[in-house]
């Protein structure tokens, strides 16, 4: 009986030691794909002038304005410190669970968002264009999924919106971003990579600060768990200067944007943003 139940408890012993030796590759997994993004940085890029969007529609003008001072030069890679809510459950019951987490936003190229929860459930993970992985307790994986077209596609739509408000550099008019009016007070823009493509409407004031984002994502987050297109934004507000950029640092959001249905799972206080310097 003694041997039996050294036996089991070996077993376990290893089975723990797997699932962690599994948990530091996903950590790693995490810092190499955010050590890729921000190599991406421009070294020298070019700085901001009023000229370079003189012929968008008004309502886009007006935000670039707002978000990006004069003579500020136009990095496109932005580190995100954030701490504030995740809700894990639904609109009746949104179990939310306190969170913090380091977001690496590289649009068009990636994203990857690292967090974790020292709520009740403890839990931690990361989402990226390629995965979404959490663990419980660090030891318990469960949720992993990614590496498919499905997962691509929304999560372009996710950091291609959140690059509105957290890298307006990288959704400046160029080869893989148009811009066209809605309203008074909206414009949209439109940003490629490959065979992703992702339209915003972005919402401004008289300023030019911009007060949400909606569009249409990608996502199976509904009953049915069947991937289609249906509303998601979310609200922005507290802005503060970074490094020449006005950016938001209260961010709400949620799938059903805009109507009866809309959850806001993820509620976001932003502590810091900066535009680092890989090492070249």
């Amino acid at each position: 009986m003694r041997l039996v139940f050294i036996l089991v408890l070996l077993v376990v012993v290893f089975a723990i030691a797997a699932l962690m030796v599994w948990r530091h590759s996903d950590r790693r997994a995490d810092r190499a794909e955010m050590d890729r993004l921000i190599a991406l940085q421009p070294s020298d890029p070019p700085v901001f002038s009023h000229d370079m969007v003189a012929d968008l529609p008004e309502p886009a003008r007006r935000f670039f304005t707002f978000a990006i001072a004069e003579g500020t030069p136009l990095y496109t890679v932005a580190v995100i410190e954030m701490e504030g809510q995740f809700g894990m459950g639904d609109k009746v019951d949104p179990g939310y669970m306190p969170m913090r987490a380091t977001q690496v936003l590289a649009a068009p190229d990636g994203f990857v968002w690292a967090m974790s929860s020292n709520g009740a459930m403890r839990m931690s993970g990361s989402d990226s264009g390629a995965w979404t992985r959490f663990w419980l307790y660090g030891i318990a994986p469960v949720a992993r999924f990614g590496g498919d077209p499905d997962h691509a596609r929304s999560a372009f739509g996710r950091y291609v919106a959140e690059a509105v408000f957290w890298s307006p550099a990288a959704v400046l008019p160029g080869p893989n971003v148009t811009w066209e009016p809605v309203s008074e007070n909206v414009a949209r823009f439109t940003m490629r990579r490959g065979d992703l493509q992702q339209s915003v409407d972005v919402t401004v004031d008289a300023e030019g600060r911009p007060l949400h984002v909606s569009f249409l994502r990608w996502s199976n987050a509904n009953p049915e768990k069947v991937h289609r297109l249906q509303p998601f934004g979310g609200y922005l507000s507290e802005f503060r200067k970074f490094d020449g950029f006005t950016l938001p640092t209260h961010v709400e959001a949620g799938n059903m944007f805009e109507t009866d249905e809309y959850f806001p799972f993820f509620i976001a206080d932003i502590t810091d943003v900066s535009f680092p310097q890989p090492d070249r």
